[in-house]
């Protein structure tokens, strides 16, 4: 006697339910057409004159097209030099937290020890503490041992600054991807009698690409793009950031008006984020829905 075979249930079109879904999906088309209009207007504006600007016709491009901007940008403002301190800023501070977050988390996730609650609940409330409230104490103490006057313990500064304020978030973020790593791996290792440590540099650690990447990719736009910090704690215009750089650079459009080499500026620092979103959005979402269960 042959079994029947039960075919897939195909799920009926629920009207109601998408047309509850209507006003969420009007407001995410608004605002992705908003974005594009504004992303495509700078770059317009990047190619044009500031004549072109003002007159409100950069689209036309009535005086042509100027490439030369962003070369203009990238020598003459400085660009360059911003570009490449939040480069080493960033790279080094992501770099510094995996190394120091990833082991952190690790043992914070697996391992049951004195005090492991404390330093949870301590991590969790120190993610909800303003920066404001801590950076003034943190600049005394700075400057009293004199460590902005060198360029670069100045430098060294800032990265320690990036590292400690990310610390908190990323740890938490990284417990949270090893508690859904299956034990069992860490079990067969032991097993054969591979030390923890080992384990988990070489079994662990790989199998959380997807959360390192994702963490690293958040902690690197935010350090980017960090503001705050930087105006503090950086007193030499060579050490300036883009966030920072692009600041003094609009306040000097009064005197050079040159708004068409500030939105090429804008396009230079908004492209290293914009193209790790594009490369490694598959390990966002990857990353988001949790680690590797088995």
């Amino acid at each position: 006697m042959k079994s029947k075979v039960k075919e897939p249930r195909v799920s009926s079109f629920n009207l109601k339910k998408e047309l509850s879904l209507v006003p969420g999906y009007l407001l995410l088309i608004a605002w992705v057409g908003f974005t594009a209009i504004v992303l495509v207007w700078v770059i317009a504006a990047s190619l044009g004159t500031p004549a072109d600007i003002f007159s409100g016709t950069v689209f036309e491009f009535n005086n042509g097209v100027h490439p030369e901007n962003y070369a203009r940008a990238w020598i003459s403002s400085n660009v360059s030099v911003y570009f490449m301190n939040s480069l080493v800023y960033a790279v080094t501070s992501c770099a510094l937290l995996i190394l120091i977050s990833a082991p952190y988390a690790y043992v914070l996730q697996r391992f049951k020890f004195p005090g492991c609650g404390a330093i949870k609940t301590a991590l969790s409330a120190s993610t909800g503490v303003p920066t404001i409230m801590v950076v003034i104490p943190l600049y005394m103490i700075v400057a009293q041992l004199g460590l902005l006057r060198d360029p670069t313990t100045n430098r060294i500064v800032l990265i320690v600054l990036f590292v400690a304020s990310k610390i908190p978030y990323t740890t938490i973020f990284l417990m949270a991807y090893f508690e859904n790593i299956s034990r069992s791996y860490e079990e067969a290792a032991a097993i054969d009698g591979c030390h923890p440590i080992k384990t988990f540099w070489r079994i662990v650690f790989p199998m959380a690409q997807g959360g390192l990447i994702t963490v690293t990719i958040f902690n690197f736009i935010n350090i980017w793009n960090e503001y705050f910090l930087s105006l503090m704690f950086v007193n030499n215009d060579s050490l300036r950031p883009v966030a920072l750089g692009l600041f003094s650079m609009i306040n000097g459009m009064q005197y050079s008006g040159d708004w068409s080499g500030l939105f090429a500026s804008v396009i230079i620092v908004f492209l290293p984020t914009f193209i790790l979103y594009v490369l490694l959005s598959k390990y966002i979402v990857g990353g988001l829905t949790g680690g590797v269960k088995g």
